[in-house]
């Protein structure tokens, strides 16, 4: 697969450094509109550094990201979430109290910040709750709509940060080690359900440590070492990249 021609998202040139370490060197790549894309490497890396400065939780010393052709590296995150771009975090991070219900309303586009935070569910719009019964039932969540978030396993509380950030209605979303925790059967269920979101026509970015798991979803894949992009390809080439094998996936004996 070869690289997109106008790309949902570029980086160009990205770096970024924290005192003495540099965390990115120089990142380019590109994400192409409704494909799976995967961020792979070892622990330290770079890749969390690269969503936060996606997202502007960080700003990049020096480099340009674009999305949907617009500039956006020195945006703030809130600009950059209503443009169209939503993440979950490695650490799941859910209000303990609050049901999932609750959660799809708060993360409801186009609010007053203390509305969403504050006012009772039940003065949601009908067009927003509507949005939010969608996602419930696209992520199988319907049976624990009432529930708080601190008493569902860790493996549900997962697919409820999920539905949070769909319930924005992003154009890309990115995923942070999203089958962490999780066992075999709920990382192929999560499988299907990210396939089914690109049918849809959401574009998924993804970091992610299992192999089996990103070479079997992904159409296409970065590898970062120590904050540079050291290979990129669809699954089949990374898989036997000597660079990549030595760096990260190992050799088998």
């Amino acid at each position: 697969m070869s690289l997109p021609e106008a790309p949902l998202l570029r980086l160009d040139r990205v770096s970024k450094s924290f005192g003495g370490v540099r965390a990115l060197a120089g990142v380019a790549c590109a994400v192409g509109k409704h494909q799976i894309v995967g961020m792979i490497g070892p622990n330290g890396a770079g890749k969390t550094t690269l969503f936060n400065v996606i997202t502007g939780a960080y700003h990049a010393d020096s480099g340009e990201i674009h999305f949907e052709e617009r500039a956006i590296t020195f945006w703030r995150p809130h600009r950059i979430a209503r443009a169209g771009v939503a993440r979950t975090f490695q650490n799941v991070r859910l209000f303990p109290s609050m049901t999932v219900w609750e959660h799809l309303l708060v993360a409801q586009p186009h609010r007053e910040l203390w509305a969403r935070r504050f006012l009772p569910p039940r003065w949601a719009d009908p067009a927003a709750q509507a949005r939010a019964q969608d996602i419930l039932v696209l992520l199988d969540l319907e049976s624990a709509r009432e529930r708080p978030a601190r008493s569902l396993p860790f493996g549900v509380q997962r697919r409820v940060e999920m539905a949070r950030a769909l319930t924005a209605g992003p154009k890309l979303l990115l995923l942070d080690e999203p089958v962490a925790g999780m066992n075999a059967q709920e990382a192929e269920e999560l499988r299907a359900l990210l396939l089914r979101l690109r049918e849809r026509g959401l574009t998924i970015l993804l970091i992610e440590h299992d192999m089996t798991f990103v070479m079997n979803l992904c159409d296409y894949l970065y590898v970062l070492d120590f904050g540079a992009l050291i290979a990129q390809g669809t699954p089949n080439e990374i898989r036997i990249n000597s660079i990549v094998l030595d760096a990260y996936l190992g050799r088998e004996d």
